[in-house]
């Protein structure tokens, strides 16, 4: 049986976000396939239910640095270190900073595919020092990886202009839910939601002075946090507060009550500015709600014509969002297009279909240079 290691995640199950999401439905599906998987992840950050994990997959704990500026790298490391153990076939890595492990993978003849996720070093949240700790392991996974997967065809394209490699484009899922009912003391299209980590990049503070003078007309239902409390979080609490229009509902682990929220919205704001393929972004699509996305190249290739776009500024927002609230027409006809869009371009099965053949493909390379080898030195 052929094994496959996934580092660079908080493990499995976990709830945390695109990464933990995409292992949730891939881990699974790589087993049905005939793959031993085991996925490396973090104590506290798994979900112990046995309910939630399937048995199949064997879930390994590290060690690490639990703080913001480390945690990725160094609970890679050691993650790392025990699949050179282990010895899998091939491993798959998300995460460019730990692109700087790749070496030792290599030394031990495990195979890497490595999932990029966005640049990095363009994230407002990242400091001088992280910006260039990513730009280095950008360097070494260029250098060092098998092969290169980029969740959006503009990181295929800065990818390859940059660093001269080429990368397979495979974006993240979503799954087309069944009617949900709409969350308590809320209406169906009567609301406006945001869903995001609060990170400056999102829009988040934009999108807070917008949801000031929204709330004036509908419910603003904010979902999401920092992670590590801080400014964002303390000015979405003084917001919901300040309102009893603003809901702030903090993380939402729960698949069911967060699908059922973008499934009834009257308008979703994505502000994400960075990052290539939002797993959110697809995810709401899936649900049927219909889109003001901040205007970035990354957002028009997901959404293309099935959304309405804004500047990430507060006038720009409340514009296109109350656009959007006043129309059961458009509302509507959004909806529609951004489900038909997902089930065509974004389903889980074409995207774990085409891991599975990523991974198949860099196996079967090795074990053909393998067999060269041996004959050559018959």
């Amino acid at each position: 049986m052929k094994k496959v290691s996934i580092i660079g995640t908080r493990g499995y199950p976990s709830y945390y976000g695109g990464f933990e999401t995409a292992v949730r439905r891939l881990a699974p599906y790589l087993a049905d396939a005939e793959w031993d998987v085991t996925v490396y992840g973090r104590d506290g950050s798994v979900e112990r239910d046995p309910g939630h994990a399937d048995h199949r997959i064997r879930s390994v704990l590290t060690l690490g640095l639990n703080t913001r500026a480390l945690s990725t790298m160094s609970y890679g490391l050691t993650s790392v270190l025990n699949a050179m153990i282990k010895r899998p076939d091939v491993a798959l890595v998300m995460n460019v900073a730990n692109g700087f492990w790749l070496p030792l993978l290599r030394l031990r003849g495990i195979k890497t595919v490595v999932n990029v996720d966005g640049i990095e070093w363009e994230r407002d949240k990242w400091g001088k020092a992280a910006k260039l700790v990513f730009k280095a392991g950008a360097f070494f996974t260029a250098k060092f990886a098998d092969l290169l997967i980029c969740d959006a065809v503009e990181i295929q394209r800065i990818w390859r202009e940059r660093y001269g490699v080429s990368s397979k484009f495979i974006p993240y899922g979503g799954d087309v839910p069944p009617s949900l009912p709409v969350e308590e003391g809320l209406r169906s299209r009567g609301y406006v939601l945001m869903v995001a980590r609060f990170v400056p990049e999102n829009t988040v503070l934009e999108f807070f002075e917008a949801a000031k003078e929204l709330a004036k007309a509908w419910d603003v239902v904010i979902v999401g946090s920092s992670g590590f409390g801080g400014e964002l979080d303390e000015a979405a609490r003084a917001l919901s507060e300040a309102s009893e229009k603003v809901h702030w509902l903090g993380h939402i682990s729960d698949d069911r009550r967060l699908f059922a929220l973008w499934q009834h919205a009257g308008a979703y704001f994505h502000g994400h500015s960075v990052g290539g393929t939002n797993p959110a972004l697809v995810q709401a699509m899936a649900c049927g709600a219909p889109v003001v996305a901040r205007d970035t190249t990354y957002n028009r290739e997901v959404l293309s014509d099935t959304a309405t776009y804004a500047q990430p500024t507060e006038g720009s927002i409340v514009d296109s969002v109350s656009e959007l609230m006043g129309s059961p027409e458009l509302q509507s006809t959004l909806s529609a297009g951004a489900v038909e869009r997902a089930r065509s371009f974004y389903s889980w099965e074409l995207v774990c279909g085409a891991y599975n053949d990523a991974l198949m493909s860099i196996t079967q390379n090795a074990i053909l240079s393998k067999s060269d080898t041996r004959q050559m030195s018959r």
